[in-house]
């Protein structure tokens, strides 16, 4: 290039870049209009930089005047298509962008939403963004609904629970006041049953409280499995000899985990005195401890992997339905519909199975109940009931006074 071609083309470069800086003042000028300015803009400006260099191009060319008129015509006629397919383009865009507005106005509505096909891939892109966004808000919607109905019948069935109590106690302390009693002393045991009942009523839901606001602390450390069992199983044998359950159990030998031992005592003696209290005289409550490996517990899908141990209680409550089956782990949630209390076994508030499952889950474990009547029967003949399965990670839930995060509600 010799130095008259150089000239010639930064004298091109000049004029162009000018009317790109027009250009783009233009467009920041029009930035909150309609994107068929922009689009417009898009057209207009390449074609009226090329002309501009050429025309300035031409004044250092010495090209004649009838040359120059040829090229503006030229420019022109292609300017004029240009800004037709950019309308043309931008009111597809635009029709694509109102349809686009119009599906996220659906989004979180409450109405059926289906990401559309139209527009180009970055628009249907974002509308199956807006789709699985729209999936998820449904799934926030329904849990938040679960969660407040959950806690509605929380405050019912608690104040029910205490109120009965209270009421009895409230009736024993003015007969005694009175004088009304022969036999006093059977009042004053039976008002300390029902405080000690309200006593393990608010240590369940103070314990259902932390789990819940993602503050229980864990201290996890080598736990013998077998002496978790026996303690839970000597600790429930009384109750189960009063109503006349047969209770046993067996843990394969040196099965070890690390896990809370607080915790894991709490676990085990709720799903064993669960198992009692719904078990009818005659029955069997077995306990069974065994040991699976990575391999097992994968295919079970109970974890990515891992060595683990399994914990089962099989009581012989007959059975369950399918609709109890799925809400033993709710909340408040009793088999019995009159929640009388049991002066036997000291029936709660329902909170025992969904303890259980929230300590469960703070050692990344699972936890699962099923009915099992259909598979056989009992030592004694009786058909067998439910199967709650427990599998917890051999290497613990985390380090030492590890913060377990709140669980997440499920459906």
């Amino acid at each position: 290039m010799n130095g008259e071609q150089a000239q010639v083309v930064l004298v091109a470069a000049v004029a162009a870049v000018v009317v790109g800086v027009v250009g783009l003042l233009l467009a920041w000028l029009v930035r909150r209009l309609s994107i068929r300015w922009q689009l417009g803009l898009a057209a207009v400006v390449p074609v009226a930089a090329v002309l501009a260099g050429v025309l300035a191009a031409s004044q250092r060319m010495f090209i004649s005047d009838d040359d120059v008129e040829v090229v503006t015509l030229v420019a022109g006629a292609a300017t004029v298509v240009a800004l037709a397919v950019a309308l043309a383009l931008s009111r597809a865009v635009t029709r694509w962008s109102l349809s686009l507005r119009e599906e996220v106005r659906r989004v979180g509505s409450g109405s059926p939403y289906v990401g559309g096909a139209r527009g180009p891939s970055e628009f249907r892109a974002l509308s199956e963004e807006l789709a699985t966004a729209h999936a998820r808000l449904e799934e926030a919607r329904g849990r938040a609904a679960r969660l407040e109905d959950s806690r509605r019948e929380l405050v019912s069935w608690v104040s029910h629970d205490l109120r009965t109590p209270l009421a009895g106690m409230r009736a024993m302390t003015e007969a005694l006041e009175d004088g009304m009693t022969p036999d006093p002393e059977r009042y004053h045991r039976q008002i300390r049953v029902e405080v000690d009942r309200m006593v393990r009523m608010v240590d369940d839901l103070f314990e259902l409280s932390r789990i819940h606001a993602g503050v229980l602390r864990l201290a996890p450390e080598a736990v013998v499995l077998g002496d978790v069992v026996s303690d839970a199983i000597a600790a429930a044998d009384p109750v189960a000899r009063a109503r006349g359950v047969r209770l046993g159990g067996a843990v394969s030998g040196g099965l070890e985990l690390v896990a809370d031992p607080s915790g894991l005592s709490r676990v085990v003696s709720n799903l064993v005195m669960n198992a009692v209290r719904h078990t009818p005289p005659g029955g069997t409550v077995h306990v069974e401890g065994t040991g699976l490996a990575a391999g097992v517990r994968a295919a079970a899908g109970d974890g990515a992997g891992g060595d683990c141990v399994e914990l089962v209680v099989t009581d012989g409550c007959g059975g369950i339905g399918a609709v109890d089956l799925a809400r033993v782990f709710d909340v408040a949630w009793q088999a019995e519909p009159s929640r009388t209390p049991d002066d036997v076994t000291g029936r709660g508030a329902g909170l025992g199975l969904a303890i259980v499952k929230g300590i469960v889950e703070a050692h990344r474990g699972s936890v699962h109940a099923e009915d099992v009547t259909e598979q056989g029967v009992d030592q004694g003949g009786r058909p067998t009931g439910c199967r709650f399965r427990v599998v917890l990670p051999v290497d613990g839930p985390g380090p030492p006074d590890a913060v377990v995060p709140a669980p997440v509600p499920h459906s």
